[in-house]
């Protein structure tokens, strides 16, 4: 079942790549629309920043189970496989897995909060419905914590 749920992961986090391309195509197009014709849409705009915020949660889990993801290597290069394997167990449990708990619970009160008010965009024209990117978050925030769980696992 682990394996399954590492293969989910590589595969969202290689497919999730192409959506950069999609977020340059509606940046391009914004860019285009605001100089060229002097107009702009709330619904790129926010668009532009929902991309970015899929594609970082979306790679997050993928970064972090390829051991890709940003950490200072001063000290971390010169450990050995072991205490990298401890630095990395610590990290989880009292960095990842508390601060994904609390996005979990922090997003799931503005999910709810959201779909109870109907709640969309403030903005003229933006989206209508807010509450699907708050689960979307709550999800991605859950995914982000397998990989680091499996991988910590394997290195014992």
């Amino acid at each position: 079942m682990v394996s399954n749920a590492l293969r989910i992961i590589v595969f969202i986090g290689k497919q999730s790549a192409w959506l950069n391309l999609f977020l340059v195509l509606i940046i391009c197009f914004d860019v285009l629309q605001r100089y060229l014709f002097n107009q702009s849409y709330n619904w790129i705009l926010e668009t532009e920043w929902h991309l970015f915020g899929l594609i970082f949660l979306l790679g997050s889990a993928y970064t972090l189970q390829e051991d890709k993801h940003v950490r200072v290597d001063i000290f971390y290069a010169t450990f050995s496989e072991k205490r990298k394997a401890w630095v990395d167990l610590l990290g989880s449990l009292i960095l990842l897995i508390p601060w994904s708990v609390i996005c979990i619970k922090t997003c799931l009160s503005y999910a709810n909060n959201s779909w109870f008010i109907r709640e969309g965009s403030p903005n003229p024209g933006g989206f209508a419905c807010m509450v699907s990117y708050q689960i979307f978050c709550c999800l991605m925030f859950c995914h982000a914590i397998g990989p680091r769980y499996s991988s910590d696992n394997k290195k014992y």
